[in-house]
């Protein structure tokens, strides 16, 4: 029997690939026979599933053929990549003066279909891109075409998602996924913590998520997928925008990871980057909010169609921002000749894992605890004594939201903000900017709920929601991790990483968080200008108002509306 067996093993190991292959057939046919079956029998209803199996057919075959034929295609387009290079002075002039042309042409039949609001919008963008380049390190040595490729890739997405309906339905459906997904927490949290856990709402119904998201995201990045979809993201980034291959990785990591992990990613190439490139790896931190707190903000009530379009449209922002803010005046040492590899996953097997993944969120949880007690404890001091500083001129009403307000309201406004919602906008800034995000979502999930309820817009004189499209503004313009809570967070981890870039990190820093939130203002401008005005009171109360007479609604589209909602 021993000596069988040793024949078995060797023939095994003699044939290792070949059984692979023969195993890898057999459950592969499995699937597409489970597939088949699936839509034969109800087409509709398998179609999410045809949809993944067809796009990772068609990755899987294009990984193939590139590692197998990439030099036979290089070869292929060298001539008409000579040939764009010869020419590339003045087509770059051609391609400007159509680009320019394209946007007055959009711009104009779109202010006559949609009204003159998007046109504040679009002047919000550039006075941002005006600003960034007069305070820019280094204004003459300015590349433009990552800045205006980066605004390019933005404006594409935007209306990609927020206008074509195939776009808006997938991201859609993409956030009810999400949301229904991550649902899954609440057994955990139930059992935990017991039947009555949702009346502890932020600690045992929000900070659960943040654990399970945390667990799913280290199985994905064990078993590759997480380092294939960055790797992807990041290829089209440096391609289109002609960045370096460690910026464009980290921005594209920054769309799913935290602003500490995204940098793991090119953990042996940090070192030798350029203090443009750090300040790129910085401010794409800033632009943007992990997956794992993408869940907790979700579940305060804040569109998670939004939310997703925002990190994804904020990673490009933020390289042209950086660009802008930095340009790059030394010689790039990494590159893709020199063959970047991004870190792999440290786990053994998936189970370990699902654990590390659970063990790592611990720290990040009971951080976002500790600051909201304590940033919700200082808010509160310092909102009692402006009032009491108020009060000695009779002003009580003075609070830190309101000198917030004051001072962020410019800026609202230029986004697309609704004049009497941009007080209300550049509170929620302040809040995001001098504590966190999570304080200003909280805030913001609060006004959308009054909406949803109905009622009187004002109640003594105050403002008690806020319109639809001054929401969706406010949902891009907040999502990013810039903050001065951040600051300290990002040098911190970046100089554990990397100790010889110390001193960089720390002088690079602030600017880094400026570019970041003026990335997500970016973003926020680019989505004033592509939000479509939609219904602004709840279908319910419209439909209960509609059955008293007396107060029948004047506008009937909004009516017939709620009627194909209801219906549909």
């Amino acid at each position: 029997l021993e000596k069988r067996y040793d024949e078995v093993c060797e023939f095994c190991k003699k044939h290792k690939t070949r059984i692979h292959y023969v195993v890898y057939g057999i459950l592969i046919t499995a699937y597409l026979a489970v597939v088949i079956a699936a839509c034969t029998l109800n087409f509709q209803r398998a179609l999410p599933l045809f949809v993944i199996t067809v796009l990772a057919v068609f990755f899987i075959c294009w990984d193939f053929f590139i590692a197998k034929y990439e030099d036979r295609i290089a070869a292929f387009f060298s001539p008409g990549d000579r040939y764009l290079k010869k020419q590339w002075f003045w087509l770059k002039w051609v391609l400007c003066a159509a680009l320019i042309i394209m946007i007055i042409c959009w711009l104009i039949f779109d202010t006559t279909k949609q009204g003159s609001r998007q046109l504040i919008s679009f002047g919000g963008l550039v006075m941002y891109v005006v600003l960034m380049l007069i305070f820019s390190k280094y204004p003459t040595q300015v590349a433009w075409r990552p800045v205006f490729s980066g605004i390019g890739m933005q404006f594409i997405l935007g209306i990609l998602i927020l206008r074509t309906k195939v776009g808006f339905d997938v991201f859609n459906w993409l956030g009810i996924q999400i949301q229904t997904f991550l649902e899954y927490s609440d057994a955990g949290a139930k059992f935990v913590f017991g039947d009555k856990y949702t009346d502890h709402f932020f600690a045992f119904k929000v900070l659960p998520i943040v654990v399970f998201f945390s667990t799913v995201m280290s199985m994905l990045y064990h078993v590759g997928f997480m380092q294939w979809l960055v790797g992807k993201v990041g290829w089209i980034m440096h391609v289109f925008m002609g960045t370096t291959p460690v910026e464009s990785l980290v921005a594209a990591g920054n769309i799913f990871v935290g602003q500490t992990e995204s940098p793991l990613l090119v953990r042996p190439y940090l070192p030798y980057i350029t203090k443009s490139e750090l300040h790129a790896v910085m401010t794409a931190g800033f632009s943007t909010i992990a997956g794992s707190v993408l869940g907790a903000y979700i579940s305060f009530g804040v569109s998670s169609s939004h939310l997703l379009t925002a990190s994804v449209m904020s990673a490009p922002a933020s390289l042209a921002v950086s660009k802008l803010f930095w340009p790059e005046t030394e010689k790039p040492l990494v590159t893709l000749r020199s063959g970047i590899q991004m870190a792999k996953s440290e786990s053994k097997n998936l189970l370990e894992a699902a654990s590390q993944g659970a063990s790592t969120s611990i720290g990040l949880v009971a951080n976002i605890a500790v600051n909201v007690i304590s940033f919700l404890a200082l808010l509160s001091f310092l909102d009692s004594a402006l009032s009491w500083v108020g009060n000695l001129f009779d002003y009580p009403q003075l609070t830190f939201e309101n000198i917030c307000a004051y001072v962020f309201m410019p800026f609202s406004f230029m986004m697309g903000v609704d004049w009497e919602d941009s007080f209300i906008v550049g509170g929620l800034l302040g809040y995001k900017t001098f504590f966190n995000e999570f304080l200003a979502y909280e805030r913001l999930s609060k006004l959308i709920q009054n909406r949803e309820k109905g009622g009187s817009m004002y109640i003594n004189g105050v403002k008690q929601y806020m319109t639809v499209r001054s929401e969706v503004i406010a949902t891009y313009a907040l999502c990013g991790f810039a903050n001065f809570g951040s600051l300290g967070l990002v040098i911190g981890g970046l100089t554990s990483i990397a100790p010889s870039k110390k001193k960089e990190i720390a002088d690079g820093a602030f600017r880094a968080m400026i570019a970041g939130t003026v990335a997500c203002f970016m973003t926020a401008c680019v989505a004033g200008m592509l939000t479509v005005p939609s219904l602004e009171v709840s279908c319910h109360i419209l439909l209960g108002n509609t059955s008293n007479f007396t107060d029948f609604p004047a506008n009937s589209t909004e009516l017939v509306e709620c009627c194909q909602q209801l219906f549909t």
